[in-house]
């Protein structure tokens, strides 16, 4: 089978064929033709990642501003140490 590339769209529907149970995870995979394997992966990866879509948009933010704020201090930290080596030499 040669490979093609498929969107987060077209991976989602067939996850959602799987999940659906009116067709066999072979008889997807061959309409599409996908290896079964890379169904199941995608489809174990989506029921993984299902939890996250319910996550309210504060956890996110709160979640996106530590981040934020941990590569702030780590540049921070780097310019002084720039700073530092500048005036010393």
């Amino acid at each position: 089978m040669k490979r093609k590339p498929h969107t987060p769209e077209e991976k989602a529907k067939m996850v959602i064929e799987i999940l659906k149970g009116e067709r066999t995870l072979n008889e997807i995979a061959s309409e599409h033709e996908i290896h079964p394997n890379m169904l199941t992966r995608w489809k174990k990866e989506a029921i993984e990642g299902l939890a996250s879509v319910f996550e309210n948009d504060n956890s996110k933010k709160r979640k996106e501003q530590k981040a934020h704020e941990a590569e702030l201090e780590e540049l921070y930290a780097q310019i002084g140490k720039l700073t530092t080596q500048n005036e010393w030499l």
